[in-house]
C-alpha cells in the first residue's frame, strides 16, 4: 500500500492535492446546476447536448496554446490567475439565474458557460504539467497523477451530492456562488506552495511554429498514433451521458436533481476505484493495455445502461464505466508523462487534453441530435456499442504497440530492454 500513497511524501503535492480537491468538487456542483438548469427550463435534449458542447469546445481549439504556454512560462502563477477568472465568471453566472429567476434566460447560462469553458481551455494543460513540476521522481508519478484523476472523481462523487442538497433546498444560483467560494480556496493552497518554478523554456519560436513542433512530435511517437485517437473514441462515445444524464433521473427512474447527482456520482465512485487500482501499482511498465480494456468495459456497461430499468443495476453500470474511463485516462497520462521530452511535455499533454476533454462537446452535441430523434437510451446504446468495438480492434493490435512502446521505456529510464506487458 505505501507505493499507492508515494505521491504524498512529496510536500508541495500534498498542499495541491488539498486545495485542487475543494476546487473541482465546486466545479462538479457548478456543472451540475448548469445541466439541470437547462432541462429544468427547457426539457430539451438538444440544448442538454448543446449546452455540453458550448462548455468545453473551447478545449478543443485553444489546448494547443495552453500546452505552449505551459512549456513556456510560470505554471503556479498562470493557475492562480485563471482560478481568479473563474471565480469571477461563476459570481457573475450566479446573479444572472438570481437575478432572472423564473425567467433566466437559458442562452445567457449557455454563454457564461462557454466563457468558463475557454477558461478551463487554457488552464487544463498547465494543471496537467503541475504534477511532474511537485513530484520530481519519475517513479512517484503514476501515483501522483492517479490521485489526481482520483480529485477529479472525488469532484465527482462528492459534487453531485452537494449540488443535489444545495437545489432541492435553495436553488441553482447558489451552486454557481458555490463553486466561486472553492475557487478561493485552491488560490489559497496554491500560494502556500513553496517550490520555486522550472526554469521556463525560453521560445525558440513563435507560437504557431511551437504548437506545429508539438504536433510532429507527438505523431512520432509511435504508441500515441493508436493510444490518442482510442481517447478521442472513448470521450466522444462515453462521456456525453453527463449530458443526457438529467433525461434519465426525470423521465426513466421519476427522480429529480438527486437522482441526477446519484447517478453521476456512482461513476464517480467507479473513477475513485479506478484511481486506487493506478495508484497501487508499484511499476509504470502494463499501463498501455488499459488504453483498451478500459474503452472496452466502458463501452459494455453503457450500452447495459441504457436498457436498465433497475437502479442497481443502473448504479453498477456507472461504477463500472467510471472505473474504465478513469483507468484508461490516468494510464495514458502517466505514459506521457514518462516517455517524453520535457521541453515538449506540454504541447504533447494539450493533444492529449484534446483527445479526453476536446472531442467530449462534439460527442455531446452528436448524442443530443440523435438523442432528440431516436430518444437518449438508443442515441446512448449506440455510442457505447460503438467504443467497445474500437477497444476490441485496439486490444488486437496491442502486440505492435508494445514493441512500439518498449524502447520508449528503456530511453525514460524505467525499463530495461526485456519485454513488458
Amino acid at each position: 500500500m505505501h507505493h499507492a500513497l508515494r505521491a504524498f511524501n512529496h510536500p508541495n503535492y500534498r498542499k495541491y492535492f488539498a486545495g485542487q480537491s475543494i476546487g473541482l468538487i465546486g466545479m462538479w456542483v457548478q456543472q451540475i446546476a448548469v445541466s439541470w438548469l437547462v432541462y429544468r427550463l427547457t426539457g430539451s435534449a438538444l440544448l442538454l447536448g448543446i449546452t455540453g458542447f458550448a462548455g468545453q469546445i473551447a478545449i478543443f481549439f485553444l489546448a494547443p496554446f495552453g500546452g505552449v504556454w505551459a512549456d513556456r512560462f510560470d505554471r503556479c502563477k498562470t493557475l492562480v490567475v485563471t482560478q481568479i477568472i473563474t471565480a469571477m465568471l461563476s459570481l457573475l453566472l450566479a446573479w444572472v439565474t438570481w437575478a432572472g429567476g423564473a425567467n433566466v434566460n437559458v442562452w445567457h447560462v449557455i454563454t457564461l458557460a462557454m466563457l468558463l469553458g475557454i477558461v478551463q481551455a487554457l488552464e487544463t494543460p498547465v494543471r496537467s504539467l503541475y504534477t511532474p513540476e511537485l513530484v520530481t521522481i519519475k517513479n512517484d508519478l503514476p501515483s501522483a497523477i492517479a490521485f489526481s484523476g482520483g480529485m477529479q472523481n472525488a469532484g465527482r462523487m462528492i459534487g453531485p451530492t452537494i449540488a443535489g442538497l444545495l437545489l432541492a433546498y435553495f436553488s441553482e444560483a447558489f451552486c454557481f456562488a458555490f463553486n466561486a467560494i472553492t475557487k478561493l480556496w485552491l488560490i489559497g493552497s496554491l500560494l502556500l506552495i513553496g517550490a520555486a518554478p522550472l526554469p521556463p523554456t525560453k521560445p525558440k519560436e513563435n507560437v504557431w511554429a511551437g504548437i506545429a513542433d508539438g504536433a510532429r512530435y507527438t505523431w512520432s511517437l509511435k504508441p500515441l498514433r493508436y493510444l490518442l485517437p482510442m481517447m478521442a473514441l472513448m470521450s466522444f462515445a462515453i462521456t456525453p451521458y453527463q449530458a443526457l444524464m438529467p433525461i434519465f433521473a426525470a423521465e426513466i427512474f421519476g427522480g429529480g436533481a438527486s437522482m441526477f447527482g446519484f447517478l453521476v456520482g456512482a461513476a464517480g465512485v467507479g473513477g475513485l476505484l479506478g484511481m486506487a487500482y493506478l495508484a497501487a501499482r508499484p511499476r509504470i511498465q502494463g499501463l498501455m493495455r488499459w488504453a483498451a480494456i478500459g474503452p472496452g468495459i466502458a463501452g459494455i456497461a453503457l450500452t447495459i445502461f441504457t436498457f436498465s430499468r433497475l437502479l442497481w443495476l443502473s448504479l453498477v453500470c456507472m461504477l463500472v464505466l467510471g472505473f474504465g474511463v478513469i483507468a484508461t485516462a490516468m494510464a495514458v497520462n502517466t505514459i506521457i508523462q514518462v516517455v517524453c521530452d520535457a521541453e515538449k511535455r506540454g504541447r504533447v499533454t494539450s493533444y492529449y487534453i484534446i483527445a479526453f476533454m476536446g472531442v467530449h462537446p462534439l460527442g455531446c452535441l452528436a448524442a443530443g441530435a440523435l438523442a432528440a430523434k431516436i430518444g437518449a437510451p438508443y442515441a446512448l446504446a449506440i455510442f457505447g456499442s460503438v467504443c467497445a468495438a474500437g477497444a476490441a480492434w485496439l486490444l488486437y493490435r496491442m502486440p505492435l504497440l508494445r514493441e512500439y512502446m518498449r524502447p520508449l521505456y528503456v530511453r525514460a529510464g524505467v525499463s530495461d530492454a526485456a519485454p513488458h506487458r
